[in-house]
């Protein structure tokens, strides 16, 4: 559908309608905004939610956009209600209403914008506003997660990008313990390079092995914070159920960090399940952490 949009875009030699991804960090949905541009020969701005703090702030933005180009806005959900209404006309019709003075005095002048192709990114599509979200008319795509496969690949083109000779059983291996995740993968390549230097060997299966070993990645990619939420919920909850806040609260993280870049991965390798009455572990999460199951573990997850 993407593909189709962006062929009709061009031949139009107009741009595309307006694009929302979403889906957990690091799939990359910035990548991709930079991958379009590159597709359409178009100048990419690049803000995000938290920046646009005032109307004058997305006012200076939209107005110093030329022509074609395209303007990302990452963490779009955290854009405030007042200048979510500021944006939906130049969404929609291109043009941009400042309103002068306060009061009955106030006026309005309106400002017409060049053509242009908002994209927005979020990891938490459901806090964007139903109204803002209907005006992304290009569509809204979900970024799942890569397989293995898909990252091995990456890792090896990386490799090569930063001149970096890696054995095939290791690029498997990082593969396999990088979440799915095209950043994660990434990020544990160059480590295991840091470590391959400093101990002068080559980028074989077991130095990636003891490189992650140092970082606390264990084989199914679990990181501290992985294996202390699933620790804390069998330890303190026998094994679940239990809110969200509670886990947070007794790890001192936030909220929505737990819920953004932890659980995701752990729901998609299958160590934990939502119920409706919270969060529990499941029999894979025990046997992988070397815990004892209780007999009725099965029964919370109903």
């Amino acid at each position: 559908n993407l593909k189709i949009l962006l062929t009709a875009a061009k031949e139009r030699n107009h741009p595309p309608e307006h694009l929302l991804f979403y889906g957990p960090p690091g799939l990359g949905k910035t990548t991709l905004a930079y991958l379009i541009a590159k597709e359409l020969g178009a100048q990419v701005k690049v803000t995000s939610g938290p920046a646009i703090a005032k109307v004058g702030d997305l006012a200076s933005i939209l107005t110093n956009l030329s022509a074609g180009d395209i303007l990302f806005i990452d963490e779009v959900h955290r854009l405030n209600k007042m200048i979510e209404e500021v944006l939906y006309p130049a969404m929609e019709s291109g043009t941009l209403n400042i309103i002068i003075g306060k009061g009955p005095g106030a006026r309005v002048i309106q400002l017409d914008l060049p053509p242009f192709t908002l994209i927005s990114a979020t990891t938490r599509v459901a806090l964007i506003s139903s109204p803002l979200r209907s005006r992304f008319s290009g569509g809204t795509f979900r970024l799942e997660f890569y397989d293995q496969a898909e990252i091995g690949q990456i890792i090896d083109r990386s490799a090569k990008i930063l001149g970096i000779e890696i054995e095939p059983e290791a690029v498997k291996e990082i593969a396999r313990r990088s979440r799915f995740t095209p950043r994660i993968a990434n990020h544990l390549l160059k480590r295991c390079r840091d470590y391959a230097q400093v101990a002068r060997e080559p980028i074989s299966l077991k130095t990636v092995r003891s490189a992650l070993s140092l970082l606390s990645i264990d084989e199914l990619g679990l990181n501290q914070t992985d294996r202390q939420i699933l620790e804390t919920i069998i330890e303190k909850f026998n094994g679940g159920p239990v809110g969200l806040n509670t886990i947070a609260t007794s790890l001192s993280e936030e909220d929505a960090t737990v819920e953004d870049v932890n659980e995701p991965y752990l729901i998609q390798v299958g160590l934990l399940e939502r119920t409706p009455r919270g969060r529990v572990v499941t029999r894979k999460a025990y046997e992988h952490l070397g815990f004892d199951q209780p007999t009725d573990q099965s029964s919370k997850l109903l």
